[in-house]
């Protein structure tokens, strides 16, 4: 086990390598130059390039990258061009939020679609399962900004019971009030998961009911019910880990659209901003950190299936030599 975890920490750093030289890729290779940030027309040519020796703009890409990297690695990442502070602090102040709207998007789209997904393939064919799965294809089919502009002009232009943006009300900063604010970017960003779970819980679910283990259980006149949730959920939520490391993705680009449509306080609304003043250093550590959300996710989705999957253990241990 130990080596299967060195193996994947390996290509998790190797991953991290390319997504840092991209992040910095798509910077060089952008149009215009970052010097036109710090130079002003009543420079001279000397003043001029003095700035790009300074920003380093006088070297080759990989000197430049590498420089990069190095200060990276510590945690630096350069000074913003739009508020000329540093962009660590404020990334790092920004994350909680982002992964607080993740976390509970994601949690939701567990608790719902577990037991529909188990439900609809118990009841495979039925009206039940129609109606199931009618919701996982429109959850599939439905733009997630769309779907947030149509809740805001619901429940707040109309019914006037939730907020439309931000994370807190004017002067309070309770647990309740966080929620209420949440209730819509959390569902937007939820549903497009959420019916990619169910589908997923469905047809493993199908599966698992025809296994030889379900057969005889029902022989011995245990309930359909508790064979469903006791015995057979535990099978089928097996894959539901490794897509959950594959969903990663949806997740972090998903909160940059909600985010920037509900103003909540996180790393997407930021990178937005920084994107439409040409912050490169900001949307550079912005690509950087999404890059290691979504590789770390897949590092440990891959390390809990082999910690759970029996089969899987004991291929790691055979390959082992144990």
């Amino acid at each position: 086990m130990l080596k299967y975890c060195a193996k994947k920490i390996a290509q998790l750093l190797i991953v991290l390598v390319l997504i840092s030289f991209f992040s910095f890729g798509i910077i060089y290779f952008a149009p215009g130059d970052v010097s036109s940030m710090y130079i002003t027309q009543d420079m001279t040519d000397e003043q001029k390039e003095q700035v790009r020796k300074d920003l380093g703009l006088d070297r080759s890409m990989m000197e430049q990258y590498t420089e990069w990297a190095k200060r990276a690695v510590q945690g630096d990442f350069g000074v913003s061009l739009a508020n000329k502070n540093s962009v660590a602090p404020q990334i790092m102040n920004r994350l909680p939020a982002t992964i607080q709207l993740m976390g509970a998007a994601l949690l939701l789209s567990l608790i719902l679609a577990i037991p529909l997904g188990l439900v609809a393939g118990a009841k495979k064919n039925t009206w039940i399962d129609n109606f199931i799965s009618s919701i996982s294809y429109i959850g599939m089919s439905v733009p997630s900004f769309w779907l947030g502009m149509l809740l805001i002009i619901f429940f707040t232009a109309k019914l006037h019971i939730l907020p439309s943006s931000g994370m807190h009300s004017a002067g309070m900063t309770s647990l309740g009030d966080t929620v209420k604010h949440m209730i819509m970017p959390c569902i937007t960003l939820s549903l497009g998961n959420l019916a990619v779970f169910i589908r997923y819980v469905r047809a493993n679910t199908v599966g698992q009911l025809n296994e030889e283990y379900v057969v005889t259980a029902r022989a011995k006149g245990t309930p359909d019910m508790k064979i469903l949730f006791n015995h057979v959920m535990k099978n089928t939520l097996l894959p539901i880990i490794t897509l959950l490391g594959m969903n990663m993705a949806s997740l972090v680009c998903g909160s940059f659209i909600i985010e920037t449509i509900f103003g909540w306080p996180g790393i997407g609304t930021l990178a937005m901003s920084a994107i439409g003043s040409r912050d490169y250093p900001m949307i550079m550590a912005y690509v950087m950190m999404s890059g290691c959300i979504l590789v770390i996710g897949n590092f440990v989705a891959d390390v809990l299936y082999a910690v759970v999957d029996p089969r899987i253990k004991r291929g790691i241990d055979d390959a082992n030599g144990k």
